[in-house]
Parts: structure tokens; sequence; C-alpha cells
């Protein structure tokens, strides 16, 4: 057993410290409550737990899905809400109801998602191309967030060859953001390739007046403190290294806390969540096959790398009650150790995508002209 330098440093996040400086990323239709609820109680409730994508007009709007996905368990603390907006003003409006109506303790803003909707619109990591747009948007926020900490969370730019991540930093910092977090990625990689973490040490160099937490390829335990010892970063995300993994909670607080303690469940404790997923997601939707369904994207990650028949798999993959899920997974060979390699890359691998844009976005990145409350999407969750 080792143990861990005692001059581990805390990561604050405004006034919460979280400590072991470990953030679940937010990720569409995937970190609703009851997997945030999954994760934290692997970690032991230690670390940071961000909401799925919430977007600032669908907040202001009231949108029915929308503010059931800002709903928090009474054991989630702090309360962690990544928002998305394209217009300064509904972001601003978006902020001071989480401040009004004690909707959350953490908000953190979204300018890293790659996915063409989100950009065409202008968004995600699109917009911190437009220099002038970030920096109202983030003084919009900052300003009618109170005492709530504002963070953001970035991708290295559009594409290689339009990098805005240093920038985005010094801009973040000028605004009084409280903590940025950068994906090694730019958003035409999406998800492919390696994730680039001298770009990670490079924004720690460069915003050294507050914490950068780095994303991307961090795939056990072991590469958060990796990641940690060679970019100086103050913290990690963890996104899609959980899928279908979210005991690797359990990981990280043995890692930082200075154990070699890593859990390898069988096939049946495997199993076991399963079933626990998709009865919270039953609870939490309120019925019980919409639970069961929304579950079926998870399977394939649980099952990464055991020995169970394409046949067996598709079974599971259209399950629509807990009974039939249960008996399905009772099916399998559950004495099944933990294989080998499923520790490895997980969830989306696609890359070199062209990146969709709106018309002209490229040309000049201080006209903002194109851009209008019209971008804002009306839905939340990606």
């Amino acid at each position: 057993m080792t143990t861990l330098a005692p001059s581990l440093p805390l990561l604050r996040i405004g006034p919460h410290t979280v400590q072991p400086p470990v953030v679940l990323a937010p990720m569409a239709g995937i970190t609703n409550a009851p997997f945030r609820t999954l994760c934290r109680e692997f970690s032991g409730g230690k670390g940071l737990f961000v909401s799925e994508m919430i977007t600032t007009r669908a907040l202001v709007e009231r949108n029915e899905k929308t503010m059931q996905l800002v709903h928090f368990d009474a054991s989630e603390t702090p309360r962690s809400i990544q928002l998305y907006g394209v217009d300064p003003v509904t972001v601003g409006k978006a902020v001071r109801m989480i401040v009004d109506e004690n909707l959350a303790d953490h908000i953190d803003l979204n300018f890293g998602c790659p996915v063409p909707k989100v950009t065409r619109k202008g968004g995600g990591s699109a917009l911190p191309f437009k220099r002038p747009l970030l920096r109202a948007i983030l003084n919009q926020a900052v300003s009618n967030a109170g005492d709530l900490p504002v963070t953001i969370k970035m991708r290295k730019g559009i594409n290689d060859d339009h990098l805005t991540y240093l920038d985005a930093g010094r801009i973040a910092v000028e605004e009084g953001v409280t903590a940025v977090a950068l994906h090694g990625r730019t958003a035409a990689q999406h998800y492919g390739g390696t994730a680039d973490w001298d770009a990670i040490a490079r924004l720690k160099e460069h915003v050294p007046e507050i914490p950068v937490l780095g994303n991307g390829d961090i795939w056990c335990a072991d590469d958060a403190r990796r990641m940690m010892r060679e970019t100086g970063c103050d913290g990690v995300v963890v996104g899609r290294g959980c899928l279908g993994r979210p005991w690797l909670f359990g990981d990280l607080v043995s890692a930082f806390e200075g154990t070699q303690t890593r859990q390898a469940p069988t096939l049946r404790e495997v199993a076991t969540v399963m079933l626990r997923h998709a009865t919270l997601l039953g609870e939490w939707i309120g019925d019980e096959t919409r639970g069961v369904i929304d579950f079926r994207k998870h399977v394939a990650w649980y099952l990464k790398g055991f020995s169970v028949g394409s046949e067996m798999r598709k079974k599971l993959a259209v399950t629509s009650s807990l009974d039939e899920l249960g008996a399905q997974l009772h099916e399998l060979d559950l004495d099944q150790a933990w294989p080998d390699g499923a520790d490895g890359p997980r969830g989306r691998t696609s890359g070199n995508n062209r990146v969709v844009l709106p018309d002209g976005w490229l040309k000049d990145p201080y006209d903002c002209s194109g851009v209008s409350a019209d971008a804002e999407l009306d839905t939340s969750g990606g």
C-alpha cells in the first residue's frame, strides 16, 4: 500500500471543497439524478457530481422536462447544474432564477459540447471563438450568480486552426469565473484520437489565478493521478470512463487517499448495480417501463468485456420491466470475473468530424452580429 504526500492540495470551487478533486462530467441523457446517486454512493459522497446539460431558455420558460432535470436528491451537496446558452440576457435570467429559487449551489457553463445541433446554433464548443460573446455571457452569469460559484467547461477550440482555450481561459479569469475545465480535444475531434494533456498544462500556466481541471482519457483511477502529476492541473473531470462503471468513483477516492484498492466486480455484482440503476430510473421518471427503456442504453457499457452472447445482449437491450431485466440477467454466467481490458476506453470514439457552424462563423472572431436569442435551444439534456 502506498501513501500520498500530505501536501495534496484541496480543490476549492467557491465556498465548496471538493476532495478528492474529482468531478463527474455532465453527459446528456446520462448524468441524471439516478446515475449521480450511484456514483455518489460508490464514492462515499466525496467529489462533485454535475447535472446533465440544462438549456437556459428551457429553464427560464419552465419546460417540464427541464424542471425535472434540475431536481436534486436531498443527499446531493453541493448541487451542481450545468447551463448551456448563447444569449447573454437569457443566461443571466437563468442564473438569477437559480439563485432566487435556490435551485443549485454551483453553476457550470457549457462551452465544450461538439454535437451539431448545439454548434450549428453557435453554442457549445463553437461559442468561445466569438470572444466578445463569450465575455458577455460570462459577465451576465457571474453578475447574476451572487455567492454561487460559476465555472466553465470547454474544449481546445473548433479545430487545430482555430484554437480558443487560452483566450477563453483569460477571459474567464477577467470576468470572475471560479474555475475552468478543459477537455483536451477540439470540437472536430469529437471523442476520437488521444486527448492532448499538454494543452491542459499550458492552460494551467496561462491562468494560474484559478483552478484548472483536466478532462479526457481518464479510464481508470491511476489515469487521474497521472494527469494531475503530468499537467499540474488542480483536479480532474471524468466522463466516458464511468459509463457502465459508477464504481470508478470509489476507485478514484481510494487513489487520491493513497491506497491501491480498486474494484473489479464479478458479473453478479455488476448485474446487481444494473438492476438498481434501472430501478432508480423508474422511480425518478415515475414509470417503471420508461425507466427500464431509458436504462437500455447503459447495457452495453455495463457488459463491456464480459462473455455474453449476442442474442442475450439483444434481449437485454429490449427489456421493458424490472422483472424481465432481472430474469434475463439471472440467465448469465454471473460468476465471471472482471474481464481484462474492461477498464479501457468506452463510449463514443468517433473523430475527425466536420464541425457544423452558423454561416460565416469563422470569418471574424469579434463579429457576433449573427447570434441572437433565437439561437437558444428550447429543450434540455443535450
